[in-house]
């Protein structure tokens, strides 16, 4: 009835979502704003909401269904394995492991570990240096001090490549040499390698305490991932990891940025930039 009784060409009212109805409404503009931003977060969290339901009522045959009785899951196949943590449980969203593949769900829990660890060393080296350099030089031999290194995206530039080279050097000894993916007893786990990576280490007994940890590193592992990759985007939006996102004065977004629906913690959220013609 909404739909076809109004006229909503643009420019009109119902063109922006007014149809008339004044039950929730108020005569305080600051009310009404306020009010409008909350149908706005509610419908939101309603289409999510509905979308959980369709699909748990899908599998479960209810839309308050047990996942226990999706008996019928290939992901059962792996509903045991490390990783596997409230409130979310096993995640694989885009069906990476329907096949139920074992040899293929081990290399992928290889390769999360192994960028879940790349990741969190990277997000100290944002942190670290921030309060601590070492003293004298990196390069003696152009002049070039820690402390002239700048901190993120900057320092690719200022780390002369000489440098660079000897990082890839040190990384591919690290992979092919010490730690060489055929000696690998499970899923990120070397013989020679003890507690925090150290080469021929102590190693922690196996039980509940070795689980618990095991399960921290991959829970930190993604965070650290998410959290670089922020870092990367501020630093070269803003010119800083830690940068002002008000200093990025050429984003389109801006246009938009005064509308109803933009609300803290996400400010104007548009994952897949279908504004940023502005």
């Amino acid at each position: 009835f909404c739909e076809i009784s109004q006229d909503q060409s643009a420019g009109t009212a119902a063109a922006a979502g007014d149809f008339g109805f004044k039950v929730l409404t108020s005569s305080d503009p600051a009310e009404k704003t306020k009010k409008l931003q909350a149908e706005l977060a509610n419908g939101r969290l309603a289409m999510m909401a509905i979308m959980g339901m369709f699909f748990q009522d899908g599998l479960t045959g209810s839309a308050w269904g047990d996942w226990a009785l999706y008996t019928d899951s290939p992901l059962r196949a792996f509903e045991n394995e490390l990783g596997v943590q409230a409130p979310v449980g096993f995640f694989d969203p885009m069906g990476l492991c329907k096949d139920g593949d074992v040899d293929a769900f081990k290399r992928r829990r290889t390769t999360e570990l192994k960028n879940g660890r790349v990741a969190m060393l990277a997000c100290l080296g944002y942190i670290v240096p921030e309060y601590f350099r070492f003293p004298g030089y990196c390069s003696p031999s152009l002049g070039v001090k820690f402390e002239d290194v700048p901190n993120g995206l900057a320092a690719i530039g200022k780390v002369p490549g000489e440098g660079w080279f000897q990082w890839i050097v040190f990384m591919g000894a690290i992979e092919k040499g010490l730690y060489p993916s055929e000696t690998m007893t499970s899923p990120g786990n070397y013989p020679n390698g003890g507690v925090l990576g150290v080469p021929n280490g102590s190693t922690l007994p196996d039980g509940p305490t070795k689980t618990n940890k095991l399960n921290s590193e991959l829970a930190n592992g993604r965070l650290a991932m998410m959290a670089i990759t922020g870092m990367w985007f501020q630093d070269g939006l803003t010119g800083s990891a830690w940068g002002d996102w008000s200093l990025y004065t050429d984003s389109p977004l801006r246009a938009f940025e005064g509308e109803l629906g933009v609300q803290a913690p996400l400010g104007y959220w548009d994952p897949v930039g279908l504004s940023s013609d502005g």
